[in-house]
């Protein structure tokens, strides 16, 4: 890995002008965010509906439960791929291919007549996951790097809302008309957003700026960039911490709640409503700071918060609040940070943007799940509130420390030569 040098960024600097110069009008901001939304929705809106899934095709529990896990790890790869098809025939034949895809195979998951059928169908789903990423690209290719940043903030609540709202919204759709009926609506949904996408969204890369490399080039001229690592990591390990969070906090706490689930789920949601608060405050201030002053200040807030927190629990104060309070501060630094990380990953080549975008996203998801993972192993020793928190400081600080290395590369590539 190599740092990137003043060649590199002046190349930069002079492609970012041209892949920044879109053609035609940019696309309002509330497609980008149904884009975003409509990429994540998918998700966990049949959580509620799994094991009445799992009865109508007389399936094991843990297959149906592939359509959770197997999605997640199919959308990564589709975010990959998806980003560098992008750079070479641009965003928008990307995007309506996805959609087009997620229409079909949602249609397909309402009229399984198995569950070999039912999860082939489903995979073909995550198809839509590639929206998320264009719509990233498209943010950064008709705005300006604070621009970028305040506009992600808002695209991002949209993406945070979506995953809060897609469980009840579909365990009310299974209550009411069975399981089927959700992925009906979400067909439904697709088809809207298609058609709204084909009036909005126009390409904003130009056939000049597109790249021509072949895709092992792109990827490897990405990960020999240190600001490219500085940024992703930054995201992964800010992503680890919110999944030690849910991994652990059910264990933790579990019990001092009553063993009861909705007041878990409960304060459980003052963290995804910190990051919607985050993401409405990168919005309103990204484009009045530098992006580096943002992503430190999003990341010390966390540890902040998670520093209080320890030092409540270490005190002998055992109210639920004293825990899930500081932990708020999770969801807001975080709701700060991906505006602002995503921003500049999207900056190191700018003619690489959507392999960029995909390649940080999958990289950002599986470090995530890896740091959690890590501390799942800890935690199942050790299930104790002061655990969790320590967890939870290793990984905010991990995730600050690179913030600051992002700020320093920064810094010297902003440098003139002399």
């Amino acid at each position: 890995m190599t740092g990137d040098n003043p060649l590199q960024t002046s190349y930069t600097q002079m492609t970012e002008k041209t892949v920044a110069a879109p053609t035609k009008a940019p696309p309002r901001l509330t497609t980008l965010i149904l884009l975003s939304a409509i990429s994540v929705l998918p998700v966990n809106m049949i959580l509620p509906s799994l094991p009445k899934i799992a009865a109508a095709f007389h399936a094991d529990y843990a297959l149906v439960n592939l359509s959770i896990g197997g999605y997640t790890i199919v959308t990564a790869l589709i975010e990959i791929v998806a980003g560098a098809i992008s750079d070479r025939y641009g965003r928008r034949p990307v995007a309506l291919i996805a959609v087009s895809l997620f229409i079909v195979a949602s249609a397909g998951c309402a009229f399984a007549p198995n569950i070999g059928v039912f999860l082939v169908f489903r995979a073909m789903q995550a198809s839509i996951g590639a929206c998320f990423s264009v719509a990233l690209v498209v943010v950064k290719e008709t705005s300006g790097d604070r621009g970028a940043a305040s506009r992600l903030g808002y695209v991002s609540m949209g993406w945070a809302i979506a995953p809060m709202v897609g469980p009840m919204f579909g365990g009310l759709l299974d209550e009411l008309f069975g399981w089927r009926a959700i992925f009906v609506v979400l067909a439904i949904l697709g088809a809207a957003v298609l058609a709204l996408s084909i009036r909005e969204l126009r390409e904003t890369s130009t056939r000049a700026s597109r790249s021509h490399a072949n895709y092992l080039a792109s990827y490897t001229q990405l990960l020999s960039s240190a600001r490219f690592w500085a940024y992703t990591l930054c995201m992964a390990c800010s992503m680890g911490t919110l999944y030690i969070f849910l991994g652990g906090a059910p264990l933790a706490l579990g019990q001092s709640l009553g063993g009861s689930s909705a007041t878990l789920g409960f304060y459980m949601g003052m963290v995804p409503a910190g990051f919607i608060l985050g993401s409405y405050l990168a919005g309103r201030y990204a484009s009045r700071n530098a992006l580096s002053i943002i992503l430190i200040v999003a990341r010390l807030f966390t540890c902040v918060g998670l520093l209080v927190g320890l030092a409540l629990a270490r005190s002998g104060i055992t109210h639920v609040l004293a825990f899930f309070g500081p932990s708020m501060f999770i969801g807001i630094g975080n709701g700060l940070t991906m505006p602002a990380a995503n921003t500049g990953v999207l900056s190191v080549r700018p003619d690489l943007a959507g392999t960029a975008a995909g390649l940080s996203a999958a990289m950002r998801l599986a470090g995530g799940a890896l740091m959690g993972s890590i501390a799942g192993l800890f935690l199942a020793q050790s299930g104790t509130i002061h655990a969790l928190l320590v967890m939870m400081l290793i990984s905010a600080s991990l995730a600050l420390f690179a913030a600051f290395y992002a700020a320093f590369l920064d810094w010297r590539t902003s440098k003139p030569v002399s």
